[in-house]
């Protein structure tokens, strides 16, 4: 006899589910056995995802919110509370992001990327946290990146949102400590195949892609419903996100900057592509998927990625030297 698993019959509320690790997390969820409320900006994409939870037996409901909306988060948040009877879990997942040169990428596109990134996080919290306390039970997932750990040059205020959801974060649990039923926990993806750097504001004037090696968001997705019902309090998802973190703490402005060059050496080879805020201020109307196709790129796509992690290895050797000279 198969037995039920631990999140079956749960209510899970995701932000930022019409797409990459959110898509993924819904469906995974659902596989679960769990009830989902789905977020985001965009309903043809919810309704889409929605379908596809309720094709895994269980319940869906779609919810259009705007994560930097307070209000909305509330509402949110009130839906499932009335729809399910309560919260058992809540996923902080929308992100966006502006990709450029600190001054010439609009100001209120750096404003958008923090009320996204930072303040959604922070909405998402406020809106369900008060549900917890008052349950005395709740997980709070929290989706971060190696950006959290080693900023990326050209992605200013998308490096300052993953920074401070750390403290976020970190500032929570020593608050949350005193209700042992309440975990918050935060996921550090490595690099993913998603369609997010394809969605987000590129105000270089040159086609972007992401530096590999890439990860299949769903296994972060896997990871989120692991931490549902076994929490911990972080969880690292690709060996290239250690490798980062690792990387960066031993020569962080070794690594910026070698990192700062390389970019720069490739944008001067990629191909050129107008402006656009993507879907900082409006939902994209490119298909919603959970993958952005990239992992078939070729060697000489991927100039960016083997100078980051050259330099990531020569900081970890540099460092090692000078240690074992000094012992």
């Amino acid at each position: 006899m198969k037995h039920a698993h631990p999140l079956s019959q749960k209510t899970v509320v995701i932000t930022g589910a019409s797409s990459g690790v959110g898509r993924a997390a819904a469906l995974a969820f659902a596989e679960a056995g769990a009830h989902v409320v789905l977020a985001a900006r965009r309903q043809d994409a919810l309704d889409d995802v929605a379908r596809q939870c309720r094709a895994l037996g269980v319940e869906a409901d779609v919810v259009l919110t705007d994560v930097g909306d307070p209000q909305a988060m509330k509402t949110l948040a009130a839906q499932a509370i009335e729809r399910f009877g309560g919260i058992d879990v809540w996923v902080n997942n929308a992100g966006v992001g502006a990709v450029g040169d600190f001054t010439d990428t609009p100001i209120a596109a750096h404003e958008r990327v923090i009320r996204t990134n930072l303040l959604g996080y922070i909405n998402g919290a406020y809106a369900v946290l008060p549900h917890f306390k008052e349950r005395r039970a709740g997980v709070l997932i929290n989706t971060l990146s190696i950006g959290s750990w080693a900023p990326a040059p050209y992605s200013a205020a998308y490096s300052a949102s993953k920074f401070g959801l750390v403290g976020f974060s970190q500032s929570l649990r020593g608050e949350l400590s005193q209700h042992e039923g309440i975990h918050v926990c935060d996921v550090f993806p490595a690099m993913l195949d998603t369609p997010g750097l394809s969605h987000a504001g590129n105000y270089t004037g040159r086609e972007i892609k992401p530096a590999g090696p890439l990860a299949d968001p769903r296994r972060v997705a896997r990871a989120m419903v692991r931490l549902a019902w076994q929490p911990r309090d972080s969880v690292t998802v690709g060996a290239a996100a250690s490798a980062v973190k690792w990387g960066h703490g031993l020569a962080p402005n070794l690594v910026s900057s070698l990192m700062a060059r390389s970019i720069r050496a490739y944008w001067r080879k990629a191909v050129p592509v107008r402006k656009t805020a993507g879907n900082l201020f409006e939902p994209s109307s490119a298909p919603a998927s959970i993958d952005g196709r990239y992992r078939g790129l070729q060697a000489r796509d991927v100039v960016l990625p083997v100078a980051a992690g050259l330099a990531l290895l020569g900081a970890g050797w540099w460092a090692m030297s000078r240690k074992r000279q000094g012992g």
